[in-house]
């Protein structure tokens, strides 16, 4: 049911606001609009007002916006061929048609700025509830990257008096401090243990695994186990409690997290808590990207960590979606860079298959989770079909782009060719992705 309600939310929503861009703009420039379609293929049901049938159609794979006129070459544009008559999109100079084109992804990056920032008004923004306690260490990395010697490192139980300068510090403050410095700085630590106060110098290497500060106060405990993963394979519940990895104690999140990033795939042994017992498992780490895109052996759980939520009035809440969302632009085209430099490989992606089950992950992780997933996707929707692919919007742009430096039209031989090396493209992509989503549904694949 889950799966159902954020397929719902998540896939419906975001292509009706995509497909919602495109008819605005279409309708601003006077272009009748024929058909408005959630999915595509056969019609369903739907109401017709005015000009515009207003559909839902059998295949649930997306959506479109049919106008009138549109050049036959596109997809589920209908059989009828422009005639000229001004409320015809191609009766449109170049850079309207352009403009209707680039408004869907354009609203798909609009969205999340109002969706996160009605949701930060009513229920504040959500944050890691440790980053408002006193900057204490209280574990560090076995590695001793935070102890360059002896007596220079930092020590289980200092308490962190400055960084840089900021006094008292917490756990927010001090990342907030260091994620603004550039790698290689120095950062001036003063701590204070057991009425000694000493100055730690440590150099920031802005590596994706760094603990400048040792491991954060989050225990290793188990949200959820990624259906078909490692962990799911190896026996994992929802919920566990990691007390051991390999015959050695492990007390934070990061810990564990570090001791599976450097496994190299080897079978590690892990001793979790689960419902008062005790419970030995065998788990085998798995190569997948990581958040920024790089590869690092994975075993598909995600960490339970307690929220905060922090009220920032009106002004404030649309600067922190704005913020938020800007964010997420950067690291999707971060992605999708790497995508093309085949850092990231096509088998990370997720279809329709993949999106549906995330999604119903998300909602049943409350309303904060749900809406946080929604802008991701409104996100990476809107920035993929920016690409310059036929078929996508971007395609589009790209094509009347060339049409306009040529001054005049491409042939309808040219146009259709064009379409559908874009449709093969895809539609070879899209069942790649579905395939792996599938395969990965089940436990032999891991």
């Amino acid at each position: 049911m889950n799966t159902i309600i954020g397929t719902i939310l998540v896939l419906g929503v975001i292509i009706l606001v995509h497909e919602w861009g495109h008819f605005i703009v279409a309708r601003l420039f006077g272009v009748r609009v024929d058909v408005f379609s959630i999915g595509f293929g056969p019609r369903l049901f739907g109401v017709k007002r005015g000009a515009t049938d207003w559909r839902v159609s059998a295949l649930p794979l997306g959506g479109y916006v049919r106008m009138a006129g549109q050049d036959i070459t596109d997809i589920d544009s209908g059989d009828q061929k422009p005639t000229g008559a001004p409320d015809e999109l191609l009766s449109k100079k170049r850079w309207q048609r352009a403009l209707i084109s680039f408004a869907g992804p354009a609203i798909n990056l609009i969205f999340p700025v109002l969706l996160l920032g009605v949701y930060f008004v009513i229920a504040g923004e959500p944050y890691f509830a440790y980053t408002d306690k006193p900057l204490v260490v209280v574990g560090l990395p076995a590695d001793g990257s935070n102890a360059p010697n002896a007596s220079s490192g930092l020590r289980v139980g200092d308490r962190v008096v400055s960084i840089n300068g900021v006094k008292n510090p917490t756990w927010g403050d001090a990342s907030n401090t260091v994620s603004a410095l550039p790698a290689g700085s120095v950062v001036k630590i003063q701590v204070e243990n057991n009425g000694v106060t000493r100055q730690v110098d440590l150099t920031y290497k802005k590596s994706p695994d760094e603990h400048l500060f040792g491991y954060a106060p989050v225990p290793p405990k188990v949200l959820q186990v990624l259906q078909g993963g490692p962990a799911s394979v190896g026996g994992m519940k929802d919920g566990d409690l990691i007390q051991s990895v390999n015959g050695s104690k492990v007390g934070f999140w990061h810990q564990f997290v570090d001791i599976i990033h450097r496994s190299e795939g080897k079978p590690v042994q892990i001793e979790v808590s689960r419902n008062g017992q005790s419970v030995s498992l065998s788990v085998t780490p798995k190569i997948g990207a990581a958040k920024n895109g790089d590869k690092v052996y994975q075993i598909g759980i995600s960490p339970d960590i307690d929220l905060a939520h922090k009220p920032l009035g009106l002004a404030g809440s649309f600067a922190a979606s704005f913020a938020q969302t800007s964010s997420l632009v950067v690291e999707t085209i971060d992605v999708v860079s790497k995508l093309v430099t085949g850092r990231v490989s096509v088998k990370d992606l997720q279809s329709v298959i993949g999106i549906s089950r995330a999604a119903g992950e998300a909602v049943s992780l409350g309303p904060s989770a749900t809406i946080l997933f929604m802008a991701l996707i409104s996100v990476n929707l809107g920035i993929l079909n920016l690409l310059p692919i036929p078929i996508l919007d971007g395609g589009h742009i790209l094509l009347l782009s060339m049409e306009g430096i040529r001054r005049r039209d491409f042939s309808l031989a040219f146009k259709e060719r064009f379409v559908q090396v874009g449709l093969v493209f895809l539609l070879v992509l899209i069942a790649y992705v579905m395939y792996n989503d599938v395969v990965r549904m089940f436990p032999l694949h891991s």
